[in-house]
């Protein structure tokens, strides 16, 4: 049914999919988005995969999943983890791998306002859960949602966090995305961070 709808509103609303992999690298992997400049990317990311069939779930704060609504977030999705606790979050994710298979939507800009350069975190979390990072993101100049961009884990654990990052930089600024609000998308995601060319 979910599949069913997903392909009806995107065609209603004049979106389309377009896949740029194998879509079994939906199945379990971390899923990169961005830009992330406006809440409607969620919806439109969340349509999609119901129109692929794939599973798909973001770590939200567990106050959401254990409101008297946490069983519509839940199957929306939604992870639960507690933020006002120092968690572990790298290894938070690989359990969660561990027990199951699916996409984990991760935003690095970390915000839907500019910033200079992306938080490390997804980089991190595909080596501890062994996942390929897969590429999303949501042109809405040509209404367009890409999907299935995959670095393997076996090269995330072979190349350098700065080719990774590189890789993926070039990535946004080749397939020229038009955010919702493209005044808060930088596509130099890694800025001047002197880390970022020597880290592992």
């Amino acid at each position: 049914m979910r599949k069913l709808i997903g392909k009806l509103i995107l065609k209603l609303m004049g979106w389309k999919v377009v896949l740029q992999g194998d879509a079994s690298s939906l199945n379990r992997c971390i899923l990169v988005v961005a830009p992330h400049t406006h809440n409607m990317e969620y919806i439109l990311g969340n349509l999609a995969y119901w129109s692929l069939k794939k599973p798909l779930k973001i770590i939200i704060k567990d106050a959401h999943t254990k409101a008297w609504y946490g069983s519509i977030v839940r199957g929306l999705g939604g992870i639960g983890i507690d933020r006002s606790q120092k968690n572990d979050l790298i290894n938070f994710v690989a359990n969660q791998f561990a027990k199951d298979d699916f996409s984990l939507v991760i935003t690095p800009e970390g915000t839907r306002s500019w910033v200079p350069k992306w938080r490390k975190g997804f980089y991190h979390m595909a080596l501890a859960a062994k996942v390929p990072i897969v590429l999303a993101a949501g042109d809405f100049k040509r209404k367009i949602i890409y999907l299935g961009y995959t670095i393997p884990y076996e090269r995330i654990a072979t190349a350098t966090f700065a080719e990774i990052m590189k890789e993926i930089q070039d990535y946004y600024i080749k397939n020229d995305i038009v955010p919702k609000v493209p005044e808060n998308w930088n596509p130099n995601i890694i800025g001047n961070d002197s880390e970022t060319a020597t880290s592992n």
